[in-house]
């Protein structure tokens, strides 16, 4: 049973202003719970109830936690979201609204995390929102999805938060032959825990999140996220807050969709004709989506930023 949708795969002639090369557009804030979220969250979900799963559980107060408490309404399975205090209401109504059970508990989501980790008895599942091969299987999808209209990519921009989508996307790529392609992971400043590793030489974290972009908001990627740039051609990229929320408002002018920070951050390294990009043929964005934002949030942090 699968839970997402075979989204959009448009060209997009503004956002590729600039470079020699076509950019093309995957449109995951189409997906039924309005981020790529869907792909793997929703195979993770289907995968613990085909094994017997009674309950899910996870820990976030954003797009994975919505995600699973659509997979849980669309497999009739009960979910409990497990969200830190610092989760807006308009993020908790709509988890609820998916007949998802909230609790809130801890100041940041690694508070969260450890107590949804207990709350999870024998016969459930727990949902990590990045940090799991079945996450990671879903998300790759999404790049069978684009060779499959017959446009092979040789550079993918993505938003990197705590690594799933990235690990996701490198997992597609292999599987599709595409061992070269670069991958253009895409942070804010302020969040960005990718960049800070691979400047390390070593998995780190970062003391604080300084940043608009909270799903981008993960003070450590995933081991398995920071092992793959010695593997595969990862370029870490990193962006202002103003330049992802500029993005977010150019985009929404452009294409008439209304996206939050963290996919504003990868439409950013675009907009701004990063010059690795300048030599590409087929540029693939991956429009993350997000519900995290809405019209008077993206105006009111624009008036805060100056854009």
């Amino acid at each position: 049973m699968k839970l997402h949708i075979n989204t959009p795969l448009i060209e997009s002639l503004s956002v590729g202003k600039g470079l020699n090369g076509k950019v093309w557009l995957k449109l995951e804030n189409c997906q039924p719970c309005g981020s790529f979220k869907a792909r793997g969250v929703g195979y993770a979900c289907h995968q613990h109830v085909i094994n017997g799963a009674k309950k899910l559980v996870t820990s976030s107060g954003g797009n994975a936690g919505l995600a699973v408490a659509y997979a849980g309404r669309v497999l009739n399975i009960p979910v409990t979201v497990v969200v830190p205090t610092t989760t807006k209401i308009s993020a908790i109504n709509l988890i609820k609204e998916q007949g998802a059970e909230v609790v809130i508990k801890g100041d940041a989501w690694d508070e969260a995390h450890q107590y949804g980790l207990q709350l999870t008895e024998k016969d459930g599942g727990y949902i990590h929102p990045f940090d799991d091969p079945l996450l990671w299987e879903g998300h790759s999808t999404l790049i069978d999805e684009v060779i499959e209209t017959g446009i092979k990519p040789d550079a993918v921009v993505l938003s990197v938060g705590g690594g799933g989508l990235l690990s996701g996307i490198v997992k597609g790529l292999r599987k599709n032959k595409l061992f070269d392609v670069p991958v253009i992971a895409v942070e804010t400043d302020g969040a960005s825990s990718l960049a800070a590793s691979m400047n390390a030489g070593k998995l780190v974290s970062v003391s604080q999140i300084m940043s608009v972009a909270s799903s981008l908001g993960a003070k450590k990627v995933s081991q398995h996220a920071f092992e793959l740039t010695n593997t595969h051609p990862i370029y870490s990229h990193i962006v202002t807050d103003k330049q992802a929320i500029k993005a977010c408002s150019q985009f929404l002018n452009e294409h008439r969709y209304l996206v939050e920070p963290a996919c504003g951050a990868s439409l950013a390294a675009v907009y701004d004709s990063r010059v690795i990009l300048k030599e590409k043929s087929n540029i693939l964005i991956v429009v993350c989506g997000g519900v995290g934002i809405n019209t008077e949030q993206l105006k009111e942090w624009s008036r805060s930023l100056g854009v």
